[in-house]
C-alpha cells in the first residue's frame, strides 16, 4: 500500500510549494503510523510529522486544523515551516521543530487533513478499522490507564471526522483490519 501512496502521489505535480503532501488520517488505533512509516521507507528523503504532537493534550482536537495549517503555510511558499511538540508525559509545549521545503511530507494522525488545507494536499488516505481492533491497538500502545481518555477521544475525532467529511474527501481507503 505504501509503494502505491508513494507512486501516486509522486508522479503528480507538487501542491505544497516545491513538494509533495500526503495526508494520512483516520481514527485512533487505525494504522496511520505504521503506513506513515512504510510511505517514509519507499520514499528517500520523506520527513513525517504526527499530529498527535500538534495538538495541545487529550483535549486539543479542535485546534489541530490551526496548526496543520501554520506548519503548511511557509512551506506552500517555499520556506521551511516550523512546528510546536506537545509533551504528552509533561503535558506542555515542549520545543520547535523545522520542515523543510522540497520532497514528500506525511501529516499522520487524527485531523491532518482539513478544508482549511484541501488545495495543498497531493493525496489524502483514510485509514480505518473496527472499533474493537482500534481499542485493542491503543491500549496495548498506551496502557490501560489511558482509556478514560482515549473514550472521550473517540467522541471527540468522531465528532471531528462527522463536521469535515473526511473520509468523503479521502483519495485511497485502507482497511487494517486484519
Amino acid at each position: 500500500m505504501a509503494r502505491e501512496v508513494a507512486d501516486r502521489v509522486m508522479s503528480a505535480p507538487p501542491t505544497l510549494g516545491p513538494g509533495r503532501l500526503v495526508c494520512v488520517d483516520g481514527p485512533a488505533g487505525s494504522g496511520k503510523t505504521t503506513l506513515a512509516a512504510a510511505i517514509a521507507e519507499v520514499v528517500p528523503g520523506t520527513q513525517v510529522v504526527h499530529t498527535d504532537e500538534l495538538l495541545e493534550g487529550w483535549r486539543g482536537l479542535p485546534g489541530v486544523a490551526a496548526s496543520v495549517a501554520a506548519l503548511l503555510a511557509p512551506l506552500a511558499a517555499g520556506e521551511a515551516g516550523h512546528w510546536r511538540r506537545w509533551d504528552w508525559h509533561a503535558d506542555g509545549w515542549a520545543g520547535t521543530h523545522a520542515v523543510r521545503p522540497g520532497g514528500l511530507l506525511v501529516l499522520d494522525g487524527v485531523g491532518s487533513w482539513s478544508p482549511v488545507v484541501a488545495d495543498l494536499v497531493g493525496l489524502l488516505v483514510w485509514v480505518e478499522a473496527e472499533p474493537s481492533v482500534r481499542l485493542a491497538r491503543g491500549i496495548a500502545r498506551d496502557g490501560e490507564a489511558l482509556q478514560p481518555h482515549m473514550a472521550q477521544w473517540r467522541l471527540d475525532e468522531d465528532d471531528l471526522f462527522a463536521r469535515l467529511r473526511t473520509r468523503e474527501h479521502a483519495d485511497l481507503v485502507v482497511p487494517t483490519d486484519d
